[in-house]
Protein backbone atom coordinates (compact mmCIF):
# COMPACT_ATOMS: atom_id res chain seq x y z
CA UNK A 1 0.00 0.00 0.00
CA UNK A 2 2.74 1.95 0.43
CA UNK A 3 4.33 2.05 -2.39
CA UNK A 4 1.13 2.01 -4.09
CA UNK A 5 0.69 5.80 -2.42
CA UNK A 6 4.21 7.01 -3.33
CA UNK A 7 3.76 6.20 -6.85
CA UNK A 8 0.37 8.31 -7.09
CA UNK A 9 2.41 10.67 -5.47
CA UNK A 10 5.16 10.95 -7.88
CA UNK A 11 2.62 10.12 -10.54
CA UNK A 12 4.04 7.02 -11.99
CA UNK A 13 1.38 5.23 -13.88
CA UNK A 14 3.84 2.28 -14.81
CA UNK A 15 4.03 1.12 -11.31
CA UNK A 16 0.60 1.68 -10.47
CA UNK A 17 -0.35 -0.45 -13.99
CA UNK A 18 1.96 -3.26 -12.45
CA UNK A 19 0.85 -3.30 -9.03
CA UNK A 20 -2.74 -3.46 -10.25
CA UNK A 21 -4.63 -6.45 -10.79
CA UNK A 22 -5.33 -7.08 -14.34
CA UNK A 23 -9.19 -8.05 -14.00
CA UNK A 24 -9.61 -4.57 -12.38
CA UNK A 25 -7.20 -1.90 -14.03
CA UNK A 26 -8.30 1.07 -15.38
CA UNK A 27 -7.50 1.65 -18.88
CA UNK A 28 -6.44 5.54 -17.76
CA UNK A 29 -4.65 5.96 -14.99
CA UNK A 30 -6.31 9.43 -13.46
CA UNK A 31 -3.07 11.09 -12.02
CA UNK A 32 -4.24 14.91 -11.89
CA UNK A 33 -1.45 17.40 -11.71
CA UNK A 34 -3.62 19.05 -9.26
CA UNK A 35 -3.58 16.50 -6.53
CA UNK A 36 -0.89 16.99 -3.99
CA UNK A 37 -0.69 14.14 -2.03
CA UNK A 38 0.45 15.07 2.18
CA UNK A 39 0.42 11.67 3.78
CA UNK A 40 -0.65 8.44 4.35
CA UNK A 41 -2.11 6.53 7.62
CA UNK A 42 -2.30 3.03 7.61
CA UNK A 43 -5.29 2.06 10.07
CA UNK A 44 -5.83 -1.45 9.84
CA UNK A 45 -3.98 -4.04 7.99
CA UNK A 46 -4.24 -7.63 8.85
CA UNK A 47 -1.11 -9.95 8.39
CA UNK A 48 -2.88 -12.79 5.85
CA UNK A 49 -1.43 -16.40 6.74
CA UNK A 50 0.57 -17.87 4.16
CA UNK A 51 -2.32 -19.76 2.38
CA UNK A 52 -4.43 -16.77 2.22
CA UNK A 53 -4.85 -15.37 -1.13
CA UNK A 54 -6.32 -12.11 -0.15
CA UNK A 55 -6.13 -9.10 1.99
CA UNK A 56 -7.28 -6.11 3.28
CA UNK A 57 -5.36 -2.77 3.81
CA UNK A 58 -7.31 0.13 5.45
CA UNK A 59 -6.10 3.68 5.44
CA UNK A 60 -6.58 7.42 5.20
CA UNK A 61 -4.90 9.23 2.29
CA UNK A 62 -4.75 12.97 3.50
CA UNK A 63 -4.13 15.44 -0.02
CA UNK A 64 -4.67 19.03 -1.46
CA UNK A 65 -6.62 20.11 -4.50
CA UNK A 66 -6.92 23.94 -5.03
CA UNK A 67 -6.21 25.08 -2.07
CA UNK A 68 -8.25 22.94 0.05
CA UNK A 69 -7.34 20.47 2.24
CA UNK A 70 -9.15 16.46 1.94
CA UNK A 71 -8.91 13.12 2.77
CA UNK A 72 -9.68 9.89 1.37
CA UNK A 73 -10.79 6.70 3.38
CA UNK A 74 -10.65 3.08 1.90
CA UNK A 75 -10.45 -0.74 2.73
CA UNK A 76 -8.71 -2.15 0.02
CA UNK A 77 -8.84 -5.49 -1.42
CA UNK A 78 -5.26 -6.92 -2.61
CA UNK A 79 -4.66 -10.74 -4.10
CA UNK A 80 -1.36 -12.51 -3.82
CA UNK A 81 0.00 -13.58 -7.29
CA UNK A 82 3.00 -15.13 -8.05
CA UNK A 83 4.52 -11.23 -9.16
CA UNK A 84 3.58 -10.23 -5.37
CA UNK A 85 0.71 -8.42 -4.17
CA UNK A 86 -1.86 -6.71 -6.31
CA UNK A 87 -4.26 -3.89 -5.75
CA UNK A 88 -7.95 -5.32 -6.83
CA UNK A 89 -10.54 -2.92 -5.73
CA UNK A 90 -11.91 -1.23 -2.81
CA UNK A 91 -13.96 -3.40 -0.15
CA UNK A 92 -17.40 -2.61 0.04
CA UNK A 93 -19.56 -3.20 3.26
CA UNK A 94 -23.15 -2.80 3.90
CA UNK A 95 -25.02 -2.64 6.93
Amino acid sequence: MRSRYSAFVVRDAGYLRRTWDESTCPAVIDLSDDVDWLGLDIVDAPAPGPFHNTATVAFVARYRRAGARSAMAETSLFRRTAGGWRYVRPVVTTD
